[in-house]
C-alpha cells in the first residue's frame, strides 16, 4: 500500500496506521476495509518525520507533533508524557494503532512498536479537541485513599457508597446498569470540571466499599462521575467543534479525526455521524482519519475519545 501511494502520488515522506475503520470527508466505515488519505504541502524544512528508528532530531525545534502509537508497548502512557516533553508547544494529537491481527504504523516505512509520527516548527499552527463523549453529573468530589486501581474511599468516605448517591435513586437502586452507564473523571484541576480524563469502572464491591477504575488512581486527585450515551456524546462533541472553531483565526486549511473503535455507529446513529458533524461546523473541508484503539492530546493517552486536529 505504502509503495502504491508513493509510486502514484509522487509523495515520498509518509505517516500513518492501521485502524480497524477510517474516517473521510464524506464519511466514515467502521470494521470494513478502507484507506483514508491527506496530502499536504510543507516546507521541507518544517518537519521531520520520527520514530523508534529515526529518532527526531534534537536540534529540530518542535512545535507540534502528529503522533501513532503501537498497542502493545508497555507504558504507552509514559511514553506519550516523554515525548510530549519534547516538543515545545506540547501539542501532540493522534492515536493507537488498531487491527484484528497486526497493528502497523508508517512513518517513512512500515513499523511496529512504539512511537512515530511527524513534527513540525511553529510555521504550522494546529489546533486539537478532544470529545470524550461525556456529561458531568452534578456534584464534585476528592479521592481520600486509592491504591493502584482501586478508589477505596472519596471525601473520606466508602467509595460506593458517595457512587450510589451520584448516581441518583433510579441508577443507585440498581448498580449493574450504573456500571454500564456511568464513568469516573479524574483531575488534578480543581477549578475545571472539564479537564478530566475519563476511565471505565470495571468492578465494585459493595461489602468493602471500594470501585475498580480501568487506570490507576492517587489520593488527593479530584473526581466526578459522568454520564455517557449517544445524548451526552453528541452534546459533548458539539461543544468541542463550536469550541475549536472559534478559536480558529481563519477557516481550517485541513483536519485529521481520531475516533475510538467503540464509537461510531456503536456509540452514535452511523459511523458517519461524526464526519456529519465536523462538515456541520466547519464546512467540506479535507478530512482523514481512522478509529483507533486510543487516543492521544496534549501529554495524555485517551480511551472512548475523539480528537480533531485542524491545520490553520
Amino acid at each position: 500500500m505504502l509503495s502504491r501511494l508513493r509510486q502514484h502520488t509522487g509523495v515520498l515522506e509518509w505517516v500513518g496506521a492501521s485502524g480497524v475503520g477510517v474516517l473521510g470527508t464524506r464519511g466514515a466505515a467502521l470494521d470494513a476495509p478502507g484507506i483514508s488519505v491527506l496530502l499536504g504541502a510543507f516546507p521541507l524544512d518544517s518537519f521531520r518525520v520520527f520514530s523508534g528508528r529515526k529518532p527526531l532530531p534534537r536540534d529540530f525545534p518542535a512545535y507540534a507533533a502528529l503522533v501513532h502509537a503501537d498497542p502493545l508497548t508497555p507504558d504507552m502512557a509514559e511514553l506519550v508524557r516523554d515525548m510530549a516533553h519534547k516538543v515545545r508547544g506540547g501539542r501532540l494529537a493522534g492515536g493507537v494503532a488498531c487491527a484484528r491481527t497486526q497493528a502497523w504504523q508508517i512513518a517513512d516505512g512500515t513499523l511496529i512498536g512504539g512511537l512515530s509520527g511527524v513534527a513540525f516548527d511553529d510555521r504550522i499552527q494546529t489546533l486539537t479537541g478532544i470529545s470524550q463523549g461525556c456529561q458531568p453529573l452534578p456534584g464534585s468530589w476528592r479521592v481520600t485513599r486509592a491504591q493502584d486501581n482501586l478508589i477505596e474511599q472519596i471525601d473520606s468516605r466508602p467509595a460506593v457508597e458517595v457512587f450510589r448517591e451520584a448516581a441518583g435513586p433510579a441508577l443507585g437502586a440498581d448498580l449493574r446498569r450504573a456500571v454500564s452507564t456511568l464513568l469516573v473523571g479524574l483531575s488534578e484541576d480543581d477549578a475545571d470540571r472539564r479537564q478530566f480524563t475519563a476511565r471505565r469502572i470495571v468492578a465494585l464491591d459493595v461489602r468493602t466499599g471500594r470501585l475498580a477504575i480501568n487506570d490507576s488512581a492517587q489520593s488527593g486527585q479530584s473526581l466526578v462521575f459522568l454520564r455517557r450515551d449517544e445524548a451526552a456524546a453528541r452534546a459533548d462533541l458539539l461543544r468541542m467543534l463550536t469550541e475549536l472553531r472559534n478559536a480558529c483565526p481563519r477557516p481550517p486549511r485541513g483536519a485529521l479525526y481520531v475516533s475510538c473503535a467503540s464509537r461510531g455507529g456503536i456509540m452514535f446513529e452511523r459511523d458517519d455521524s461524526e464526519v456529519e458533524m465536523i462538515r456541520e461546523t466547519f464546512g467540506d473541508i479535507p478530512l482523514a482519519g481512522f478509529f483507533a484503539a486510543g487516543e492521544i492530546a496534549g501529554d495524555r493517552l485517551y480511551g472512548q475519545t475523539g480528537c480533531l486536529t485542524v491545520f490553520v
